[in-house]
C-alpha cells in the first residue's frame, strides 16, 4: 500500500481527462472513417471550414495548439487526398497558405451530422456536453501552459 494514497491513479483528474479524451477520439473513428479522415485531420478541416479562406500553417497550428512538425504530415495527407491545396504566399514566400479544394468544402456537408452523433453518445452517458465543454475550456484557458 502506498504511503501517499492521494497519488493513486483513481484520484488523478489528469488520468480521468486522459481516459475520457481517448474514449471520445475512439467514438469519432467510425464516424470519420466514412469521410476518409483521421481525428487530427478532422480538426484541421474544422478550422479551415470555420475560416473558409486560406490560412497559414502557423495560423492553423496556433488554433489547434500544434507545431508545424506535427501539422505538416497531416497537411500532406489532406493534400494527397484532394481536400486542400498548399501554396506559397505571394507577399511572403516563406509562408505556406492552406486552402480548401471544392472536394474539401463538399466534405463539410458530409461531416455536419458528426457533432449530433457525439452529443447523442454523451447524452446516453448522462453527460451534459455543454457544461463539460465549458468547464474544460476554463481549465485549458487558465492552467499554465508550457
Amino acid at each position: 500500500m502506498s504511503q501517499h494514497p492521494e497519488l493513486g491513479l483513481d484520484h488523478q483528474l489528469c488520468f480521468s481527462l486522459y481516459r475520457a479524451s481517448r474514449a471520445v477520439i475512439r467514438a469519432y473513428r467510425p464516424l470519420l472513417k466514412g469521410l476518409g479522415l483521421t481525428y487530427p485531420q478532422y480538426l484541421v478541416m474544422i478550422v479551415l471550414w470555420q475560416e473558409n479562406e486560406g490560412l497559414s500553417v502557423k495560423q492553423i497550428g496556433a488554433r489547434l495548439g500544434l507545431d508545424s512538425g506535427t501539422l505538416t504530415p497531416l497537411l500532406r495527407r489532406l493534400e494527397a487526398s484532394g481536400h486542400i491545396t498548399r501554396s506559397r504566399d505571394d507577399a511572403d514566400e516563406r509562408r505556406a497558405v492552406i486552402t480548401l479544394t471544392d472536394a474539401g468544402r463538399a466534405l463539410q456537408d458530409d461531416a455536419a451530422s458528426i457533432p449530433g452523433e457525439l452529443n447523442r453518445m454523451y447524452a446516453a452517458c448522462d453527460v451534459d456536453a455543454g457544461d463539460l465543454k465549458t468547464q474544460l475550456d476554463v481549465l485549458g484557458e487558465f492552467l499554465p501552459s508550457a
